[in-house]
């Protein structure tokens, strides 16, 4: 917590009831989860183990014995897709304390979370439909990306965040830094997503590809990384020798949270790098996808922290 930016404390209290944090963090958790249970289908080529949508197999909803696929293929699918029912039901809870608690700041974000699980849903039928062409597996990551973003959102305001301390604490320049790490991590992402789609891991073996060149569009997405790397850095420069924080206590936790993310874009690179040179196995492809989930809710809950996309005057005693 920055001791800088202290979380208000709210008129009613059920705003910062223990359940409602509890629902939020769970709603994150479910949809970083549902990322990793959708790259297991996709690495066990389980994509197509129901081969139709919204039915599991044709004239039922459930697994049948009648099918020609894999039952562990089957079941791996069938079981990714229930777990979209119990992260519904979550942002469903979501919803409900948010309406209950009457915050108003926490309702649209709230509400998101429905609507795009339900497009999840929609996402993931045609993707099926379409025999998981790698542009429709492409846009069901991608949502799920803004679901999380959204969800780490959820998680800072349901904390108070922002608080009451000086709005004008972090300097345009730095401000502007994260932003444009945040745009940068998004392109990094959708790139890895094009490397995916033209990569060995298609969900099925009769999957089709982007059909772009492996190394051609893996090097696009390592350019990418070093960009993303090298402005992080200049942002811990700017951090450690420009006054762009009015408060020491706080700029130690803007140090603290910069090398944090620059600790885990390491390992991401290295991960990156690791599983492309030995053939990209399954177990470092998972944990290549653990770590894009993970370094892009640290960089959005930065990015929250230091209000990267508030429009706020800067501060009289800032000079940068």
């Amino acid at each position: 917590m920055d001791p800088a930016l202290a979380p208000k404390t709210p008129s009613h209290s059920p705003s910062h009831s223990r359940l409602g944090l509890f629902l939020v963090r769970a709603l994150l958790v479910a949809q970083s989860a549902i990322v990793l249970t959708g790259g297991a289908v996709r690495l066990t080529q389980s994509g197509l183990g129901c081969p139709t949508w919204p039915e599991c197999a044709p004239g039922s909803f459930l697994p049948s014995p009648h099918q020609a696929e894999d039952p562990l293929n089957i079941w791996i699918e069938f079981i990714n897709r229930l777990l979209t029912f119990v992260l519904f039901a979550i942002a469903l809870a979501v919803v409900i304390w948010v309406l209950k608690s009457r915050r108003r700041d926490l309702r649209t974000l709230a509400a998101l979370q429905v609507l795009g699980i339900l497009g999840q849903g929609v996402v993931g039928g045609i993707t099926v439909l379409t025999k998981l062409h790698p542009a429709a597996v492409g846009s069901h990551f991608i949502l799920s990306i803004a679901l999380i973003g959204g969800a780490v959102a959820l998680v800072e305001r349901s904390k108070g965040y922002p608080g009451r301390g000086d709005l004008n604490a972090t300097a345009p320049i730095a401000r502007n830094l994260v932003r444009a790490l945040l745009i940068l991590g998004a392109l990094v992402i959708t790139m890895g997503i094009v490397v995916t789609g033209s990569g060995p891991h298609a969900g099925d073996t009769t999957a089709p590809r982007f059909g772009f060149e492996i190394r051609t569009v893996a090097w696009i997405h390592a350019d990418l990384v070093i960009a993303f790397v090298g402005l992080l850095i200049g942002y811990m420069l700017i951090l450690h020798f420009a006054p762009v924080v009015n408060d020491q206590v706080l700029l130690a936790t803007r140090k603290a949270h910069a090398w944090r993310i620059f600790a885990i874009t390491l390992a991401q690179g290295a991960i990156g790098y690791i599983q492309y040179f030995t053939g990209v196995p399954e177990l470092l492809v998972m944990a290549h996808l653990l770590g894009a989930v993970t370094l892009w809710s640290v960089l959005v809950r930065h990015g929250l922290r230091v209000r990267a996309f508030s429009r706020v005057a800067p501060s009289p005693s800032i000079s940068v």
